[in-house]
Parts: C-alpha cells; structure tokens; sequence
C-alpha cells in the first residue's frame, strides 16, 4: 500500500477520501528542510555547497512518513505543482534517504495535479513520473540567492545604517519602487489649468452636457486655458455666439471579457474590489484549492482546459440562454515566459458550482470564490455591444467648438455577470452617459456656460494590486513570491498601508538610497528581471544553475567588502548629498538652503535616530537643538519630530506627542535620572494624530480614571486604556469596555 505525501492535513484528508483504503495519505506540513538561519549555511567557497537542516516541528512528520514506509515500501510524492512543491518533495526524499528509510528497492514517483477532484488525482496517478531536477536547480539557486543576499548584505545594513533591520533580493527592489514613487510625488509640482462647459438643449428642450474643444478656430489642448481669465474669455466666446449642431456620429463598439485569473491579476482584483492584502488573498485561495473548489492558485498561466471549456459554456447557455454563448470557444494564449510557471488558468473545478454552494462559512473564500467563478464564466461569454455616440456642436464663424459624448449599451453580453476594476479610475470619464436624440444642422440653445479650475495630480501610491501589477510588468518576482515580498516590506516596518496605498517609513527610504548609492546594480529593475530570466532557463534546462550563482557571487561580494571599508560619517554623508534636492530644495529667495533657521551658523543634514527612523537636525548639536522631521521643508506641520511635538505646558511639564517603536503616544516632561521614565500613555487606534491637542493628552494622561468604591469591599473602581483595549479595574479583575468614550464618561450606575 503506497505512502502518498502532500503538504497539508486539509489536502491529505481530501486526496484520501478519493484514492480510498489501498493508499497511505500523509502531510508534511510544508518544507522539511531549510538553511539554518546562521552564517556559512551556503559556502560560495566550496561550490555553493548548502548546509540543510530539518525543522524541529518537521522532525515529528518526517519521522512519521519514515515509519509509514517501514510498512508500504513505496513512495509517492504528491506537492503542489509548482517550484516551492516540486522543492519540497525533493527535500523528503533527501530527508528520508538520510534516515535510510528509502531502500534500494523503494519505488519513489512524483505526481502533479493542477486541481484536488477525484478525476485529476486519479489521473495524475496513471501518469507518475521522477523529481524534476532542473526545477529543483531553479529552487536552488534562488534559496542560494535569497540568503546571500541576506545574510552578507543586512549585516552591512546593521553596521554602517543605523536601525535598519534587512535586505533581501527582490524585496529592495520592491520597496524601490515604493520610494521612488514617494520622491516623485514629492517632487511634484501641481499645474493649474481650466475646462469650460456647457449646458446646451434641443428644439426639444431635452438637455445634454458638451466640453469646450475648439476655441479662436484651433483645436484646445489640456492646457491652453491657463487661468481663470483666459477661461473667463472662453465663456464670453461661447456666450457672444450662436450654436448649432455640426455633425452626430454612432459609432458601434464591442468590448470583450477579460481573461480568467492568473495569481497577479487575482491579487490585483481582490484588492481592488474588496481591499483585500495579497497575503489574505493567497490565504483563502489556498483553502479553496485544498477544499477542491478551485485549480491551483500560483500560476502564470490563462489558458483553460478543453473540457472546463465546454462546460462553462454549458452552463452559461443554460442559465443565461444562447445569446450570451459566442459562436465559439474564447481561446486565451499563456504570456508567461516562464512555462514552469504557466499551469492552467485559476477557475472553479465544477462551473455549475456557484458561490451559494460551497461549504465553507469563511467570508473571505465565498467572496474570492465568487469573484473566481464570475471571472471565469465570464471569460466565456459573448461581447458586450455598445454605440458610443459624438456630437459637435459649433458656432457659424469656427471659432467656438464643443463636443459632447455618450454611450448606451445595447447588449451587456459577459457584462450581465462581470466587470473588471480599476486601480485609479480616470477623471472626467463621461462616456457612459445617454444622450437625447440630436439631429446635425439643429439649433444648440445655451442653457448655461461654466469655467472648471483644475489642478495636475500627482502619480497615485501604489496599492498592493498596482504594486503586483508593475512588479509584473517589469519581471521581477514570480506568482509564488508577489503575497510574500509585498508583505515582508510591511513586515520588517519599511512601509505602511493606510487607506489600502503604501507609504514607505523613513527607515525604508534610508535602506532604499543606502542600497541605490553603494550597490546601485542590485535595486536595479533591469538586473532583477534579467536574473528572473536566468532562473527560468535554468528551470527549464537550458542553463546551469552554478554558473548563475558564480556570476552573480563574483561581482556582489567584491560590492560587499566595498560597503564595509565606509564609515557610518561617510555613508551618512553621501545619503545627505543624494537627497539633497529632497530634502534641502532651492529656496526661492536663494539663500542657503542647508544654513539652520535657528542658530543662522550650523548646517542642517539627515541624522539617524536610534529607532530606526531619520530626521534634519544641525550640525551645532547640542548648542542647538533645532530639528524638522525627515522630508522636505514644509512637511513640520503635523508631523512628529524625533524630539516629539509640544502640544502645551502644564506647569514646568511640556506636554508632548511622541513616536515610538510600538505607535504614538503622549508624554509629560523628559526622562530624568531621577524619573527614566516619565508618564506616558498611548494614542488608542482609530484616534486621528491630527486631533491629538493639549486638552486630549491630559486626558489621556490623567488615566488611569477612578470612578468609585465597589458597594461590596469600597475597593476603588478603575478605569483606563490598556494594549487590549480599554477596560474597567476592580482589584485584579478586568473587564474590557466598548468604547475609549467610556474611559472618560462611564460611571458607578
């Protein structure tokens, strides 16, 4: 009776409901094996040699697996169909011929299924085959990759800038692209411009909205009506004249479904459309495949099998009727260059099955099933068709144009079922509107005329969809690695999410122009896509993985015995001169930008604080304790300095807010010899910083608050704010209470 091994307990209890009695099914609960997290675990010296270690939580299962066999002497290894499973599967078998119990006469096979139901387990079954080495080469050259990077370059991050916690491969690329995108929005200067409107309505008294689109006989470009008195000129051009319509064009338009899901654009969708993370996305992914509701979650590919096919289109000329089916199949080509990666499209494993009924009461598998099923079936069906209608309207002379557009939809097609999102939808996008019926040649009438002040936008923060959709676009990473780099940046504190977009902390910008100074070719965009690519000829056979490593190894370690020759003075000093526009912009009077405005001698440069974090602080330090927070001139107001912001005095006490490792808090007077630790207490979550004022931390401070003696014993009632929340104190009873108001407000009745 075979031992067939997969990676989790869910997965074995599926897989063994359908091959039945005649086969043990075992978990090994992930990888075995991994590089102790120590110095020397790869060996560049002694060709890459990898020093592996069992877990001790896998010890358990590997030893489990081991005592199966002594009784089914066969194998069979049965890991996700991917990379990281083809990996694991690699490592048990390594494990187990460690511990000999592998025998020579051990049958040992390897099968892959891209869905957990009964016909493709036991069809993968009919079709063993043995552990694909140049997959597991790939595997290994990108663990080798990973923790030489990590480990040579975070120690040189630790020692020359202070606070800062990693460095890692892709990660420093990913967090580049975050912090880059800061600096440009930073940087940007918004321009104004106007549009002008009009109002108009035909014979029939039936309004409709046009846009000013030629004005003096030449065609306006976005910013040729700079302000509000060329627009107010406009106005007058379109009022001083008589309008008419010059012509009117339908114009039929189709518009087809999106392909199904592949990881990227799953995540990308997810987020979008119910702000889920890429790590929560993956999460409840994963359950849905392990439960057998979906094909696998980490693939690179579109295309869909032949009978999934036929029986989305089945079951959408059932529900929907004929109309919605497309003469034939819509036949979706992989883009990924990478066939290692591109397995089938992620879609439901039955089509009839809709969101009401799987079995699950998690909300977010329902939600992402539902989004999954929609997209697929979607994907199948016919193309909306729409008439998208133009109007002209003019004066006599051609000096004045408007043009109003609109759209109808004259069959939804796979619209009926499904729209794909946007991450930032466009403005001034009118195209969906209806127009009245207008006829060329007929009178406009001016109902009224309205001028729009404008102002250029910056480019929008990434959220983690746009951030996985560029990390795409520029090759960096793979489906296996988006849900963990983007999570491990918020992780290590580099950035932070709020409203859904991600905000790089200081420390995370330090680390970023830290790495883009001293190892300017290892952030690069290029570089990591080009290594991408090296690592998927070697998984496809075509290049050997230790020439990837020496190549790579050559170079990178000469960079890391050039960064630690610096001192922490002279890396300090060239971050300073790289953010100098930044941070120290001309001012417009051109005076010194770096000349202190407190003292009017000392420099002001980039300090580093001890948490991690930076600020502008000047070089006459400790005569003068002038400081700003990290950024630009202008970014004071509101922000927390490393020295905290004074709110107001009590007494000899300055009140302040301050920023700690562990968020916000309020604080009276300084740290003393006599008093380390002066009275403190946190901002409670969902406080905003900005309403954070002089009369709020006394209240804060004051905590925590008596309310009165208990009627049994007239021991004191307390209340106050703790890390669990707020919460009532009797002796060393607790009880939490609903709001941080009834801190302040709760009373003996």
């Amino acid at each position: 009776m075979p031992v067939v091994v997969v990676e989790s307990p869910a997965k074995a209890k599926t897989i063994n409901s359908y091959l039945g009695s005649d086969y043990t099914v075992l978990a090994s609960y992930g990888h075995v094996r991994d590089l102790p997290p120590k110095d020397g675990s790869v060996d560049p010296d002694h060709d890459f040699d990898m020093k592996w270690e069992i877990a001790n939580d896998s010890r358990k299962h590997v030893k489990a697996i081991a005592d199966a066999l002594k009784d089914d002497n066969a194998l069979i290894l049965a890991t996700d169909p991917d990379r990281e499973g083809e990996a694991i599967s690699w490592h048990l078998e390594e494990a187990l011929r460690k511990r000999k119990a592998i025998k020579k006469d051990t049958p040992v096979s390897r099968v892959v299924f891209n869905a957990i139901t009964k016909s493709a387990v036991t069809e993968a079954m009919k079709n063993p085959r043995q552990v694909d080495e140049p997959l597991v080469h790939a595997y290994l050259a990108r663990r080798a990759l990973d923790y030489l990077v990590g480990f040579k370059l975070s120690p040189v991050l630790w020692r020359r800038l202070p606070g800062a916690k990693s460095a890692g491969r892709v990660q420093s690329v990913c967090l580049r692209l975050i912090v880059d995108r800061e600096m440009e929005i930073e940087k940007f200067k918004p321009q104004e411009y106007w549009s002008v409107k009009a109002m108009l309505a035909t014979p029939r008294g039936q309004d409709y909205e046009a846009r000013l689109t030629v004005l003096g006989g030449q065609k306006l470009d976005k910013f040729d009506i700079e302000n509000s008195t060329a627009a107010e000129l406009a106005v007058q051009a379109i009022s001083s004249r008589d309008l008419s319509v010059t012509s009117v064009e339908a114009k039929p338009a189709n518009r087809n479904p999106s392909a199904p899901f592949m990881t990227s654009t799953l995540q990308q969708e997810a987020s979008r459309k119910f702000g889920m993370g890429a790590r929560q996305t993956m999460s409840a992914a994963q359950r849905l495949y392990e439960a057998g509701y979906i094909t696998y979650m980490r693939t690179d590919g579109i295309d869909m099998a032949p009978e999934a096919v036929m029986s989305a289109r089945d079951a959408i000329k059932e529900k929907y009727g004929e109309s919605y089916l497309p003469n034939s199949p819509r036949m979706y080509k992989n883009k990924a260059k990478n066939a290692q990666e591109a397995h089938e499209c992620i879609r439901p494993t039955d089509m009839r099955r809709n969101a009401a009924q799987i079995k699950t009461t998690d909300a977010d598998q329902r939600k992402l099933y539902d989004l999954i099923y929609k997209r697929t079936i979607a994907s199948q069906m016919a193309a909306a068709r729409m008439e998208r209608t133009t109007i002209d309207v003019g004066s006599a002379d051609g000096q004045i144009g408007l043009r109003a557009t609109g759209q109808v939809v004259l069959f939804d097609g796979f619209l009926k079922i499904y729209e794909e999102g946007r991450d930032d939808a466009a403005n001034g996008d009118d195209d969906d509107k209806r127009l009245p019926q207008i006829a060329e040649g007929e009178a406009a009438e001016k109902r009224s005329v309205t001028p729009e002040q404008h102002f250029t936008q910056p480019p929008p923060r990434y959220t983690e969809a746009s951030l996985v959709k560029r990390m795409e676009e520029l090759g960096i990473g793979r489906p296996s690695t988006y849900a963990s780099i983007v999570t491990t940046i918020q992780d290590r504190e580099y950035v932070r999410k709020e409203k859904n977009r991600l905000i790089p902390e200081d420390k995370g910008r330090l680390v970023t122009i830290f790495l883009s100074n001293f190892f300017r070719k290892y952030v690069g965009y290029e570089f990591t896509a080009n290594l991408e690519e090296e690592l998927d000829d070697v998984s496809a056979g075509t290049r050997n993985y230790k020439n990837v490593l020496d190549r790579f190894w050559r170079d990178f370690s000469v960079a890391i015995a050039e960064a630690m020759d610096l001192s922490i003075t002279e890396v300090l000093e060239k971050i300073n001169d790289a953010l100098a526009p930044h941070l120290f912009p001309p001012t417009e009077d051109g005076s010194d930008p770096r000349l202190c405005p407190n003292c009017g001698a000392g420099r002001l440069s980039m300090r580093t604080a001890r948490s991690g974090g930076a600020f502008i602080g000047c070089s006459n330090y400790p005569e003068c304790k002038y400081t700003r927070p990290f950024g630009p001139p202008g970014t004071e107001e509101g922000e927390i300095g490393p020295d905290g912001k004074i709110l107001g005095y009590d007494g000899e006490d300055a009140i302040k807010l301050m920023k700690g490792r562990f968020g916000p808090y309020v604080q009276r007077g300084e740290p003393t010899d006599e008093v380390p630790k002066p009275p403190r207490m946190s901002i409670p979550k969902g406080w905003d910083l900005g309403d954070v004022d002089f009369d709020k931390a006394m209240m804060l401070l004051s905590l925590p608050r008596e309310i009165g003696p208990h009627p049994d014993d007239g021991e004191i009632i307390e209340a106050s704010i703790g890390r669990y929340g707020p919460y009532v104190k009797h002796g060393r009873t607790y009880a939490n209470i609903g709001s941080v108001d009834e801190v302040f407000e709760i009373g003996m009745n």
